[in-house]
């Protein structure tokens, strides 16, 4: 490993000229052949957390090799794994909340009774979840310590909490969930990321959790449910009743952790000050909620909790769909909870669903356009995803007495071909399918590569593709000197909202703004949490590979686009008579915006125009 390491470093300074990733395959199949090691030991993903050990435990060993920052930088980047984890500009850490009760009964919605509503055990941030206990603190400390061994900058965190419905658990829980988080984060610069000390931390709160009996073990936790999540399969029992029985019971180990599971506002808002200044700051905070959930109250707890964007499970726009899939909830609920989103200036980033019960791929395909045009909702983001069947939810009934049938491969590919197709300028399309493990999808699409197939088929068609994430530059250079401004203008039910976006010759898309302008009206300003005749910035994102804090990075990062954007938003919210611009900054993002003339005002941060 170490001749391997010596190797790249000296092709590193003997060329200005990054190497390829043939040439780091041929170098290790080099070194394996002259091992005589046919189980290839000198593998890529174990190079650089040998090279990150040997700087922090043997730096006599490191300052041999002669590494300056500029080499380690290409080091680092020709051995980074999955280089598309930071390509968004910030590291992204998902946790999960603990099984808990729902306050729905989606006929499509999983009942995995090992899991908070709607998520399934097998998928990937299920599975890092369960072996933490659900513990917020231990799932960012192991993701923290997976992104840095595959050379990720960790420095700027986007954390997104998932759980069914966030408003479902207690304020005291929802206050120990948010603080545990951010204790995480600053905990990974003062005791160091895998550091003995870190490890002890961790090791001491796993012993918390086996001392109150609860088990975090995959085959052991498969078979202590599987009695309960047998009948919750077959009908006879309700999830929330399974939970109950599960984790509610006077004494067992789970309410036994309740005891420790329980913070204060107070608590929470001293780990923001310390994350301030942190070396892993958090830069976006994500939750997800029900349209019927949002109320002015929930979203101030929300923002004082450091929350940035909420996810919002609409699925459809279709009254007839809403109510044949039981979502209790109509499309003037949604259209007020996306009309108070975007007064208290949040991100709003949507699930919305193909193919559910009683919708056809005439009426998928005119829902989606509704959803991303008409006045009163236009999502910032998307998650669209197929229905796909599991055993565990209440659409088995109407598959067995074939009320509800899956599309074809080529039926779905079409439909989400088009809506892709109407997506606007200003919305991104983060996912196109779960990760939801093809022995679960009893019947529905279990294509993984299912928006690859969908872009194939645009492109074969010479669609033109406006929507955010086809468009994104991810990893590649950026000359600023090519990008033009453009500014694109939309209404929505209470605000007149302005996109920014730096865009290559090609179109592509470097970094971006989003601006709201509420209206001056006596109703608008009853929903607003700041004073009238105040402008809203809701979101500035700039794209390229996760730049350690203080240094340039690779893509548009550190090149001025950010500040620039914030002003020309000043500018136009100036023009249009508005007095001072607040934005929703995250926790470890103030510090920014303070160097850019905001002052912090309560819930968001201020400038005068």
């Amino acid at each position: 490993m170490e001749t391997a390491i010596e190797e790249i470093v000296a092709r590193l300074k003997a060329s200005p000229d990054d190497p390829s990733q043939e040439w780091l395959d041929k170098l290790l199949r080099r070194r394996n052949r002259a091992a005589h090691d046919p189980a290839r030991t000198v593998a890529k993903k174990r190079l650089l957390p040998f090279y990150l050990q040997a700087k922090a435990e043997r730096p006599d060993q490191w300052r041999s090799w002669g590494i300056d920052d500029a080499t380690e930088e290409r080091l680092l980047r020709l051995l980074r794994a999955k280089p598309r984890r930071t390509a968004s500009g910030v590291a992204t850490i998902t946790v999960l909340t603990k099984p808990h009760p729902c306050s729905s009964d989606c006929a499509y919605c999983p009942s995995d009774v090992r899991m908070p509503k709607s998520y399934l055990a097998d998928e990937p941030a299920c599975q890092r979840a369960e072996r933490c206990f659900f513990d917020p603190y231990l799932q960012v400390a192991l993701r923290l310590r997976a992104l840095t061994a595959m050379g990720h900058a960790t420095d700027k965190v986007e954390l997104i909490v998932l759980g069914g419905t966030w408003s479902d658990y207690g304020e005291g829980y929802q206050a120990w969930f948010m603080a545990e988080l951010f204790r995480a984060l600053n905990d990974a610069g003062t005791l160091g990321i895998g550091s003995p000390a870190a490890l002890q931390q961790a090791a001491e709160r796993e012993a918390s959790y086996r001392r109150a009996g609860i088990a975090n073990g995959r085959e052991q936790l498969a078979e202590a449910t599987a009695e309960a999540q047998r009948q919750v399969d077959a009908g006879a029992l309700g999830y929330n009743q399974a939970v109950a029985q599960l984790y509610g019971q006077p004494g067992c180990g789970w309410q036994q952790a309740a005891a420790f599971q329980h913070a204060t506002l107070a608590d929470v808002e001293a780990q923001h000050c310390a994350n301030e200044q942190a070396t892993h700051r958090c830069v976006g905070l994500v939750i997800e909620t029900r349209p019927d959930l949002v109320m002015p109250e929930s979203l101030a707890l929300m923002r004082r909790m450091g929350c940035t964007k909420v996810q919002m499970g609409i699925q459809s726009l279709d009254e007839a769909v809403l109510a044949r899939n039981g979502r209790g909830i109509g499309r003037a609920t949604i259209a007020r909870a996306f009309r108070l989103l975007r007064a208290y200036g949040f991100k709003v980033h949507v699930h919305f669903m193909v193919n559910l019960l009683g919708a056809t791929p005439a009426t998928d395909r005119a829902d989606y356009v509704r959803l991303v045009t008409e006045a009163p909702f236009q999502p910032d983001e998307v998650k669209l995803y197929p229905c796909a069947l599991v055993a565990s939810s209440r659409l088995m009934a109407a598959y067995r007495a074939g009320d509800w049938v899956p599309y074809g491969e080529d039926e779905l590919t079409a439909v989400l071909a088009d809506d892709v197709r109407a997506t606007p300028c200003f919305t991104r399309i983060s996912r196109m399918i779960r990760d939801i493990s093809a022995h679960d999808i009893v019947a529905g699409s279990k294509k993984a590569n299912l928006r690859q197939a969908v872009e194939a088929r645009l492109a074969a068609e010479g669609a033109t593709v406006r929507e955010i994430r086809c468009r994104e530059i991810a990893t590649d250079d950026v000359d600023a000197a090519q990008l033009a401004l453009r500014e694109h203008a939309y209404v929505t039910e209470g605000t007149s909202e302005r996109f920014l976006e730096w865009v290559t010759p090609e179109g592509r898309i470097a970094g971006f703004l989003r601006l709201s302008l509420p209206e001056r009206t006596v109703e608008q300003e009853a929903l607003s949490p700041c004073a009238p005749g105040e402008a809203m910035i809701r979101e500035v994102h700039v794209y390229g590979t996760a730049a350690r804090l203080g240094k340039a990075g690779e893509g548009a990062q550190h090149q001025g686009l950010g500040r620039q954007l914030v002003e020309r938003a000043c500018a136009i919210a100036a023009a249009e008579g508005y007095r001072a611009a607040n934005v929703i900054s995250a926790v470890g993002t103030r510090e920014y915006y303070r160097r850019l003339g905001f002052e912090d005002a309560g819930l968001y941060q201020r400038r005068a125009l």
